[in-house]
């Protein structure tokens, strides 16, 4: 086989297992990622469980006032029952009690709604507390654990960069150039085999003719349709 070829091909195998690494790391670091934005979002419906409280809360005291002032308003008018002389003001005065009556008595209800509301989003926020709490742990062991395992794909990826280094040197500039323009633009595989005819790479049929020049192995040749650098190494002969 042409030097420059299994040069290529040396070279893209060396970069493939770095791809497998730098997704390895990734996987590693995205797991984590996610963990985070689970602990983060807990965080935040904690806060909004807070949140709701208190303005519960806060209506539940307006209330409380206006009961109040609803109170002292029915016994005042019943307190002015004694003093009316006529019918007319006797059947104003009851219609005011009563009425006020029906405002006490829907203040209460809402407030007793509000006291259950309140004691549910309460129960909601010990329950969440004991979560962040288990994820907050969770997050912390898986930490460590990632941060051992990249530790150990990275002593792997110093050593494949190594000899990545030492076989890009044997590649003319020119032409390593080019092989990293066509990995960047053709995922990761630039150099490509041809079985039968077929580019393995795009899975087309490249011309008779550039295959019988391919097939002889004197020099390199480009896919006319993915333009990733061509070969021919028998399926036989590949590992």
């Amino acid at each position: 086989m042409n030097e420059v070829i299994s040069q290529l091909i040396a070279l893209q195998k060396i970069d493939l297992q770095l791809d497998t690494i730098d997704n390895e790391i990734k996987q590693e670091q995205d797991a984590l990622d996610q963990q985070s934005a689970m602990l983060a979002q807990r965080e935040s419906d904690i806060d909004d469980l807070h949140e709701q409280i208190n303005t519960l809360e806060k209506e539940r005291r307006t209330l409380d006032l206006e009961l109040g002032e609803e109170v002292a308003h029915v016994k005042s008018r019943q307190s002015k029952m004694m003093q009316v002389q006529t019918g007319r003001e006797q059947t104003a005065l009851l219609k005011e009690i009563e009425d006020g009556k029906e405002n006490i008595k829907d203040k209460e209800e809402k407030i007793v709604a509000i006291m259950e509301e309140v004691e549910s989003l309460t129960a909601q926020i010990t329950r969440q507390q004991e979560l962040l709490q288990e994820e907050t742990k969770s997050l912390a062991e898986a930490t460590t654990k990632a941060k051992e395992a990249i530790d150990n794909i990275s002593k792997n990826k110093q050593a494949q960069s190594s000899k990545r280094q030492k076989h890009a040197s044997e590649v003319e500039a020119k032409l390593l150039t080019k092989y990293v323009i066509l990995r960047e633009r053709r995922k990761g595989l630039a150099v490509s085999n041809v079985l039968d005819g077929v580019c393995q790479g795009c899975f087309m049929s490249i011309p008779p003719q550039q295959y019988n020049t391919l097939l002889r192995g004197d020099r390199h040749l480009d896919c006319p349709v993915c333009q990733r650098i061509i070969y021919h190494l028998p399926q036989d002969d590949q590992e």
